[in-house]
């Protein structure tokens, strides 16, 4: 018999359904699990008890024979920026280790309305501010596939947990890459849905919008199993509205066309370009029209920062004067960094996201799809100072976002859908991943391109994805 951990979500939650495997099992694996992995350190909290006795009431349930949600008995993780009702979310740092949400976030509770049971809170660091998972409240969090290496970030604990089956499923956030960078990293899926399509209502500022909450999983089945229940309008979020149009999906004998962006201004890594390249290959196996576009996205670098960095002043400036002791140095630096801007500073910044967004629209007129490295280099070396340059292939490459993600962060600014999908290793074992971006509420397309991509792409990591039960 398969470890319960390590079975998908697809299959667990057949599996509960047949009464093969029962709730409370499928969430004492979970916890098992985590205690085995526990030097990872993907976990700020363990809701245990919670989590045994919602699973007692899932699986008495199931034996009365009652209508059972989508995701009903699986286990779940919440990035711990995401508000948890009844649950610590500390935002990584000690100025809210004692926060405990009176209400969840919608896409929480739409999880746990279709049946999932919340296991715990994983880590990030503070306020998401960037791709290393670690800080002085919690410390480091480690890539199951070598020490040696970040998970990155920000989502970096729900990328571990989901990698080392301490649970299904995982909900992060992602404000510049935070999903699809530690997907990358790990070897998961990582899904940034069209801006809206998730409502996030714990954005301060709802219509400037590009901080999206999403689902992770071990594959693409599993990871639109949590999207279909996290998706749908919401009357508060000004982008939640319902589309005016119906949603596109991709027709059974329907050949994607596919612009190829091998390089966006950045040096690129000859091990990811090559497994890159070899996905693309597969692709046009497929009968995929393939072809190379060229578009700058490193330059959108200084504009991203100034969003950033202006957010997290706006935020916490009020924490820097008051207590500076309790907050990670490098969020003070990027705190302080926002100082410097002025009103036409985020005034330029919003031409150039609008700019970026016109040129992303008329790439995605000519082509149904965007492929690309999800990140220019595979996970990078611990010790790193995220603050300053970054070597990638052993040449400096400048500033982090630029340097080692840039294809990811403008698809935040720009709105459309974008996902990583693990597409080989690394000589050292390393997880290589694949960025597709779809159209605006083309995220059923994505997803179908993606997961009949992934058939043909090297198979997931041993014990990710598990065989049935039955």
């Amino acid at each position: 018999m398969t470890n319960i951990a390590d079975l998908s979500a697809v299959d667990l939650a057949a599996a509960i359904r047949a009464k093969i495997v029962s709730p409370v099992e499928a969430v004492e694996a979970a916890l098992v699990r985590i205690a085995e992995k526990a030097e990872l350190n993907a976990f700020m909290t363990v809701s245990a008890e919670r989590a045994r006795a919602e699973a007692k009431e899932a699986e008495a349930n199931v034996m009365r024979g009652e209508p059972l949600g989508a995701l009903h008995g699986i286990p779940f993780s919440v990035k711990d920026l995401t508000n948890t009702e009844g649950v610590a979310t500390t935002q990584g740092s000690a100025l809210f280790a004692d926060n405990v949400p009176r209400a969840d976030a919608v896409a929480v509770a739409r999880a746990r309305a279709a049946g999932a049971i919340l296991i715990g809170k994983t880590t990030t660091p503070e306020f998401g501010h960037k791709p290393f998972t670690e800080g002085p409240f919690f410390g480091r969090t480690l890539n199951p596939h070598s020490r040696a290496h970040i998970c990155g970030g920000s989502s970096g604990g729900a990328a571990v947990a989901v990698a080392a089956g301490m649970g299904q499923l995982a909900l992060g956030s992602d404000g510049g890459g935070s999903i699809r960078i530690p997907a990358s990293c790990c070897g998961v899926v990582g899904l940034k849905a069209t801006l809206g399509a998730i409502p996030n209502l714990q954005a301060p500022d709802l219509f400037g919008a590009n901080s999206f909450v999403g689902p992770m999983g071990r594959d693409i089945a599993d990871t639109r199993l949590m999207f279909e229940a996290l998706r749908g309008p919401d009357r508060r979020d000004p982008y939640g509205q319902v589309p005016a149009f119906p949603e596109r999906r991709l027709g059974k004998d329907e050949k994607p066309r596919i612009g190829f962006l091998l390089r966006c201004g950045n040096i690129l890594d000859p091990d990811v370009e090559v497994a890159v390249v070899a996905a693309m290959k597969q692709a046009e196996a497929l009968g995929w029209a393939v072809e190379p576009i060229e578009l700058d996205l490193v330059s959108l670098e200084p504009h991203f920062l100034i969003f950033l960095r202006s957010l997290l002043l706006a935020r916490l400036g009020g924490y820097v004067e008051k207590t500076p002791e309790k907050l990670d140095p490098t969020l003070l630096a990027t705190i302080e960094a926002g100082r410097s801007y002025s009103a036409a500073d985020l005034c330029q910044a919003q031409f150039a996201r609008t700019d970026c967004f016109a040129k992303v629209q008329d790439i995605l007129a000519r082509f149904d799809l965007i492929a690309s490295p999800t990140l220019s280099a595979p996970a990078l070396p611990v010790g790193l100072d995220p603050l300053g340059p970054v070597e990638i292939a052993g040449k400096p490459a400048g500033t982090i976002r630029g340097a080692w993600y840039p294809y990811t962060f403008p698809f935040n600014l720009t709105g459309h859908p974008a996902l990583s999908l693990p597409c080989g290793k690394s000589p050292g074992g390393l997880p290589i991943g694949l960025q597709l971006v779809g159209g605006w509420h083309a995220d059923g397309y994505l997803l179908d391109a993606a997961e009949r991509l992934q058939g043909v792409l090297a198979t997931p990591q041993a014990g990710a994805a598990g065989p049935s039960l039955a």
